[in-house]
């Protein structure tokens, strides 16, 4: 069986930052066209101006077309949108903020109509895209917004993959946020997204806690024992193998995060600061969606815009990580299609197949 050539819809993200840098170094090798199609979703003038700030980039036409309908395989595809007058890297402005945005919009119609079979987003500016119609945090919020469902950030590389409990929030605020109940529905979109988009069969999970020492029995705050305790608990008796809650740094420093397949943080930084340590090249994964959206785990990089000194890796491994999740979900997908009933389930217990007792079959810790 032949396995199907994805297209893959890249939007420009801001074009005075990076992202322009990152796809036309990902997409100037030649070879690129023969694992995917690319829909790239931006201004024609910026791809232009970048292309000639890059020394080491051999070859880079894209072909212009009106959607991602009319992509041809084996081409760089172009749909010409978020156009900038004028690009000035480096610098932040409403105008490059505006373009980020029409990208973006431009690329979900098409995703929405299934014209794509995957989205990976370049950086852009969260302050610049502000406007009237346009009020989110993020890409992650966005995409919620826009195809329903109940999403999470999930940032991964070969070392790990870490899930957030809350995201682009103030920090006076994270407390209040945690509840039993939260925490327990992102443990379930976790398990799930790590068995069908991840491929792990019976997913280990490590729960951090939110206080330091994992609140030392209470003395330095009780969230742990009244509300993530209570949490992890209500998950495992769902079958989610769900443990913690451990202290940050102590799961990190002493190596422990090794032993689990996912790990779920109580806030941004608390995930993203040891992840980005241990995957300097890491992805950023959009999970509970129908679509799949991948994104490098870097930000615009203003400081560097336009000097050729910008690494591709990340966008690299978002374009294979989102390949590597649609994979994963039609395996999934194809194995689960015609499960074994349940009487039949019943009946090769009854003729000598013994049940493992529930106890038995908790892994403990």
């Amino acid at each position: 069986m032949t396995e199907p050539k994805y297209k893959i819809g890249i939007t420009q993200g801001d074009p005075n930052g990076i992202g322009w840098e990152v796809i036309i170094k990902t997409l100037s090798d030649p070879r690129i066209t023969e694992f995917f199609t690319p829909v790239l979703y931006g201004s024609p003038q910026a791809v232009a101006a970048y292309r000639n700030t890059l020394t080491e980039v051999e070859q880079f036409a894209p072909t212009t077309v009106a959607s991602a309908a009319e992509a041809r395989r084996g081409r760089i595809n172009l749909v010409a949108c978020g156009q900038i007058a004028r690009v000035e890297p480096g610098k932040p402005t409403p105008e490059a903020g505006r373009a980020a945005v029409e990208a973006l919009r431009t690329a979900m119609r098409d995703l929405k109509a299934g014209e794509l079979d995957a989205l990976v987003t370049a950086p852009f500016d969260k302050e610049t895209v502000q406007s009237d119609d346009f009020r989110f945090t993020g890409h992650t919020e966005y995409l919620a917004a826009e195809l329903g469902g109940e999403s999470m950030m999930i940032m991964c590389s070969d070392v790990l993959r870490v899930g957030l409990v809350t995201k682009h929030i103030p920090v006076s605020e994270i407390a209040a946020r945690i509840t039993r109940e939260e925490i327990l529905a992102d443990l379930r979109i976790f398990n799930r997204s790590l068995i069908e988009d991840f491929g792990i069969v019976r997913p280990r999970i490590a729960v951090m806690a939110l206080n330091p020492h994992a609140g030392d029995g209470g003395l330095l705050g009780r969230e742990e024992q009244e509300i993530i305790h209570p949490a992890i608990v209500d998950a495992f008796h769902e079958g989610i193998l769900a443990f913690g809650p451990f202290a940050a740094d102590g799961l990190f420093a002493g190596g422990g995060y090794a032993k689990y397949d996912g790990i779920l943080a109580m806030y941004h930084d608390q995930g993203l600061a040891p992840f980005k340590s241990l995957s300097p090249d890491g992805v950023n994964f959009t999970a509970g969606l129908q679509a799949v959206r991948t994104s490098p785990d870097h930000g615009t990089a203003f400081d560097i815009a336009g000097k050729d000194k910008a690494n591709p890796q990340s966008m690299r491994n978002a374009i294979y990580t989102a390949i590597d999740i649609l994979r994963h979900r039609a395996q999934w997908a194809e194995w689960s299609a015609n499960p074994l009933p349940r009487a039949e389930r019943e009946k090769s217990a009854r003729d000598g197949a013994k049940e493992t007792p529930q106890s038995a079959r908790e892994p403990k810790e």
